[in-house]
This record gives structure tokens, sequence and C-alpha cells, in this order.
């Protein structure tokens, strides 16, 4: 709630500021989020986008580079580019896929399962942090809210090309 007072009549005046618009408190979680996610995965490539990718690695079936990308919602270039930097370190392995030998199917290696039950465990920190002031059962229900509204959003649009949704959205503005 924003006060102010009207100079020519004297009178407080109360008007709703943006504490109630969802998209301004969306971003300010976020923005704490990615902020303390990126401190917490500071050793990995990519930082926690690095981490995401490890934890597809590890959890999921092994996924071929152009699925990894459409299940992150990350372009296949930049992609290209995190995965070379997380081989590079020792994190992942391209392997051949068995269904089709042209492409490549993203592995964590040892050291990338390591590299995520750390990263893990600094997460979960981060987690705390962002969360504080609510409760275990409130936790809980935004836990599972959130993960209700991202399947359904992200099974509507999985995101498969994030450089045609950001010139989606330039051309709206």
């Amino acid at each position: 709630m924003f006060c102010r007072t009207d100079d020519y009549h004297g009178r407080v005046t109360t008007t709703q500021g943006i504490d109630d618009d969802l998209g301004w408190r969306l971003g300010v979680l976020f923005r704490a989020y990615v902020q303390s996610a990126d401190a917490a995965t500071a050793g990995i490539p990519g930082d926690h986008r690095g981490r995401q990718v490890l934890a597809v690695a590890v959890r999921e079936e092994p996924r071929t580079q152009s699925a990894l990308a459409q299940r992150l919602g990350v372009d296949k270039t930049v992609l290209t580019y995190l995965l070379d930097a997380l081989a590079e370190a020792g994190l992942i392995e391209r392997q051949p896929d068995p269904v089709d030998r042209r492409s490549r199917r993203v592995v964590a290696t040892e050291r990338g399962r390591e590299y995520l039950a750390e990263a893990d465990r600094r997460i979960r920190l981060t987690e705390e942090h962002v969360l504080a002031g609510l409760d275990d059962a409130d936790r809980a229900t935004l836990r599972e809210l959130l993960g209700r509204l991202a399947g359904r959003l992200h099974a509507a649009d999985p995101v498969a090309d994030p450089c045609r949704l950001m010139q989606e959205i330039g051309d709206r503005h």
C-alpha cells in the first residue's frame, strides 16, 4: 500500500501500489531465488542453469541435446556452449544415442553426480532463505501449486524455441 499527501487539499490518501501485482511478486521472488541459486552453484559452469542440466542428466532418462534443450526451455545453441563447459569440467559426457547414432545423449559423470549432490545441499539452503517466513505446510502448498501451474504451462508451450518467444514478446511492445 502506498500513502501520499495531497498538498492542495492537505489530505492523506491511500492508493494501491504494485504490492498486489502478481508479476511484481513473482519478479521479486525470482530475482531473490536466482541471485541465491547462482551463488550456491558458483562452482558449476552455467551456475544454476548448469545445475539444472546436471539434475536432468542424473535424475531422468538420458536425453538427446535437443530434447534436453526443450525440457529446460533453453536455446539449442546456448545449450551447446553450456554442455561444452560442463563436459570440459568433467561433469557430463555426450554419448552416442543407441537409437540414432547421429544424436548424442547427455549423461552425468560420477564427478557430475558429486557436484550435483553438493549443489543440491546448497540449493536447499537457498530455498530456506527464499521461503523464510513460511511454515512447512505453507511451503508444501506453495510447491504443490507452483508445480501444478508450471506443469500445465510447460505442457502447453514447452518453449521449444526461446528465441521465437523473445521475438514474439518484442513484437507486442
